[in-house]
């Protein structure tokens, strides 16, 4: 205060955390405050939404005659969404607006860790060794699960509200465990900090499962004899007091790099490429529709717009098929085998996406020829062409995509050119094409059910094996007596050697390497050897999360831990 001119002390300052019916209070701070020159601090406006428009008003009559040393300062958190913008643009234009934003990068996130303590906090442990070591390798790990969000889904299938909260509290139970410990309970830790500290927040039992990893890596016994490695090229440093920790991060960490969280370098190719398309589609769809072309043109960039919109939607509705005839396939079906049955479902979920495309792009098309009025849900597929998405009514009948239309709608016909193939006489295909289905669930448990049944096997104490030939689709004449053979598998973070039969790190700039057919076969639970073995979660698409379809194991000579750090998964979809 003394530095602005003013006198400042605590009976300047009115200090008003909104919510809960505060607001009758903030103006009486308000009041107060613009006649003896005081300062107000409104915290988490964001709260009093309804209220706002009054605060609007109250420090337009302040602002012209309130005393001079009068001032304001407001917090709230970010938006989610721009429908969440609620802060009145006049009090936006009157004011100077201070963003607090996170740190980026691995650099900066770990100094921003280790401020949390000091040369006081490393000292207060009677182990003092064991602390600190520990201690550091947890500012790290929080470091690392915080920046890791940028990597999308291959870093965190969720986005979790990870805190220096987390942090502090799990350095607070470190050092309980320390003092009354004379042994390092490594295990006790582990737990505490990844199930319940930091687990807390996780949702997704494939982010448990990489939370639980780092810390099997970061905080073990090989820690304090000086064999940890927090990163390649980043060695847990040894014993140093406060300021000789944030001068090793400086002199020790390594450059910036996908390798200090253990992913590959191709995570932040896939990273920075999803940023650039998610730019040049706001571009695009911030680009004008209606405008004119200027004197003198033949038409208007409307009509052209108009013209080009009605071109593709003949070509969709003339490339469209036919709904499948379900009482025909009915009575073609001899035995409601599990197969017959998944081939029957995905005839209908077909035809109730074919029959909504129809419609839509029929009542669009006599829309554009002026024969219909034109409503808010055809002028929203109108947009959806023009700017190449799937549109909104046809998504909540499909399958989980990220494809833009052209190419989802290529993927459509590919679906239903299968799905006719198989049902001309319901014989399983050579191979199955599992991204082809609109629930992958359905024929992967058929295959556990037809073995069940032809083995009488309990259905319930079954697992798939999962088995990786060298092969193509072309390669395979017809469908194995058990089990079943599948196609169309991308792999994410590492790639599949067919030479070694493992997985291998990932070729630079290969971001989903196509796998080779793989043979799906049901056996019993206790025939299953896990030894070797990295359990990789298969996803419809890259988007990952509620996409989960099934777990196949996949051998590999490396740890698995490697590639559970480096997000390996499968899809079905890229």
């Amino acid at each position: 205060g003394k530095k602005l001119g003013y006198t400042f002390n605590h009976r300047n300052l009115h200090n008003v955390s909104l919510g809960q019916g505060q607001e009758v209070v903030a103006e009486q701070a308000l009041d107060l405050a613009a006649k003896e020159g005081h300062w107000v601090i409104l915290q988490n406006i964001h709260l009093v939404a309804k209220w706002l428009s009054s605060l609007e008003k109250l420090l337009e009559q302040h602002g012209e005659s309130s005393h001079r040393d009068f001032r304001v300062f407001v917090s709230a958190e970010p938006a989610p969404c721009p429908e969440s913008h609620i802060i009145p643009q006049g009090i936006l234009e009157n004011s100077i607006k201070i963003t607090s934003e996170a740190p980026t990068g691995i650099h900066a996130n770990l100094h921003k860790a280790l401020d949390n303590f000091s040369q006081d906090t490393l000292e207060m442990c009677s182990q003092e060794k064991e602390f600190r070591s520990i201690l550091f390798a947890l500012c790290y790990f929080h470091a690392v699960v915080a920046e890791r969000r940028k990597f999308g889904p291959q870093g965190w299938n969720r986005s979790y509200p990870f805190s220096t909260g987390d942090l502090t509290i799990s350095v607070n139970v470190l050092y309980n465990y320390l003092q009354a410990s004379s042994k390092v309970p490594y295990d006790d830790l582990r737990y505490l900090v990844g199930e319940i500290m930091y687990g807390g927040h996780i949702t997704d039992d494939w982010d448990r499962r990489l939370c639980k990893t780092y810390l099997e890596e970061f905080i073990k016994p090989e820690m304090l004899e000086g064999e940890l490695c927090l990163a390649p090229g980043f060695p847990l440093p040894g014993n140093m007091d406060y300021n000789g920790y944030h001068q090793y991060i400086d002199d020790a960490l390594p450059p910036e790099s996908p390798h200090l969280y253990s992913l590959h370098p191709n995570a932040e190719i896939g990273f920075l490429m999803q940023s650039s398309e998610r730019l040049l589609r706001t571009v695009l769809e911030l680009q004008p529709r209606d405008s004119s072309m200027g004197q003198g043109a033949v038409g208007t960039q409307e009509e052209m717009g108009r013209m080009q919109k009605r071109a593709r939607l003949e070509e969709m509705l003339e490339k469209l098929t036919d709904e499948f005839n379900m009482a025909e396939l009915m009575a073609k079906v001899e035995e409601r085998t599990p197969y017959a049955v998944v081939a029957l479902q995905e005839c209908e979920r077909m035809n109730v996406l074919i029959t909504e495309i129809r419609r839509s792009l029929t009542e669009l098309e006599l829309g554009l020829k002026g024969e219909l009025t034109m409503t808010s849900d055809m002028e929203t597929l109108q947009n959806s062409l023009f700017l190449d998405t799937v549109p909104e009514s046809w998504v909540k009948r499909s399958y989980p995509s990220t494809a833009s239309l052209g190419s989802w709608f290529a993927d459509l016909l590919a679906r239903i050119s299968e799905l006719e193939a198989w049902t001309r006489d319901f014989s399983l295909p050579s191979t199955l094409w599992l991204g082809g289905f609109f629930n992958p669930q359905s024929i992967l448990t058929a295959i556990m059910q037809t073995t069940a049944r032809k083995n009488k096997w309990p259905l319930d104490k079954m697992s798939l094996q999962c088995d990786v030939t060298k092969k193509s689709r072309e390669d395979f004449a017809s469908a194995p007596r058990e089990g079943a053979y599948v196609h169309g598998l991308f792999m994410e973070g590492a790639r599949w050697d067919a030479q070694t039969g493992t997985i291998v790190d990932a070729r630079l700039k290969e971001l989903t390497p196509a796998m080779p057919v793989v043979f799906i076969k049901a056996i019993p639970d206790d025939k299953q050897d896990t030894r070797g073995l990295y359990p990789c979660p298969l996803y419809k698409t890259r988007q990952r999360g509620p996409t989960y379809v099934w777990t196949f194991n996949l051998k590999t000579k490396e740890n698995p831990s490697k590639w559970v750090l480096a997000g390996v998964a499968l899809l079905l979809q890229v």
